[in-house]
């Protein structure tokens, strides 16, 4: 089942790459869209369901709530360090980390890569404790890969008439959600783990929302349609949760 619902991640993450390819615009409100279902799916999926699933409290604070700081702060640290995301001089170009070579806007694709194996882990993980946990897991790891995949494209092409190695590393972050399902499902991880864990990705999922999902969806196209976009998003998770319930 895992494997199956990554495919959805699969096909979004090409449709970045490809939309990365040949047009720019309306992309605000697919990312508005997509920053508040990541939203929702932390608030109201993931966050309640890592407390369910271990009441381990180290230093008097529930386990997954550690977890959700340590995630934010490891993707923060990541993007400082490794340049995975850069801040947005303009509309959805990555940073000019490496004047006249491609070598930085491939590493930051491979990185973009990692990161896609994770998610289809956090699927694979997500599914072992419940059906419901792994359809919102896979929601939230879908509706980012859209920005992935851009970003992969856009990083790998950097500097290059030859677009094939871009092509590939889209091909690769593509796969790379499917492998990692594949592993997740095959993997048994106890719920005193897979708790923390789902923590460590809401945390993740957070920061992706908010300092670069929506940031980039805000900046340049008009707020009111965005926003719209963004409470859409948000309150489809909540519906989502509540006929689930």
């Amino acid at each position: 089942m895992a494997v199956l619902v990554s495919l959805l991640a699969f096909l979004m993450t090409l449709a970045g790459g490809l939309t990365a390819m040949r047009v720019r615009d309306h992309r605000h409100l697919v990312l508005g869209l997509a920053g508040g279902l990541m939203l929702g799916v932390v608030a109201f999926d993931l966050l309640p369901e890592s407390l369910e699933l271990t009441r381990h409290r180290p230093f008097g604070v529930p386990a997954p709530m550690i977890g959700f700081a340590a995630g934010f702060v490891l993707l923060h640290v990541v993007e400082q360090a490794v340049a995975i995301h850069r801040a947005h001089e303009e509309e959805y170009a990555p940073h000019e980390h490496v004047h006249g070579s491609g070598s930085g806007g491939l590493l930051a694709a491979l990185a973009l890569v990692l990161h896609s194996l994770v998610d289809g882990l956090s699927i694979g993980f997500g599914f072992q404790t419940g059906t419901e946990t792994g359809v919102f897991v896979a929601l939230a790891v879908v509706t980012h890969d859209f920005a992935d995949g851009f970003n992969t494209f856009t990083a790998a092409s950097l500097y290059r008439r030859d677009r094939r190695p871009a092509v590939l590393l889209l091909l690769a972050d593509a796969a790379a959600p499917v492998a990692g399902a594949a592993i997740g499902t095959l993997a048994t991880v106890p719920d005193a783990v897979l708790g923390p864990y789902l923590g460590v990705f809401a945390g993740v999922l957070l920061y992706l929302a908010a300092a670069e999902i929506l940031p980039e969806a805000h900046s340049v196209h008009p707020r009111v349609m965005t926003l719209a976009a963004t409470g859409l998003g948000l309150f489809a998770v909540l519906l989502s949760v509540g006929l689930a319930s």
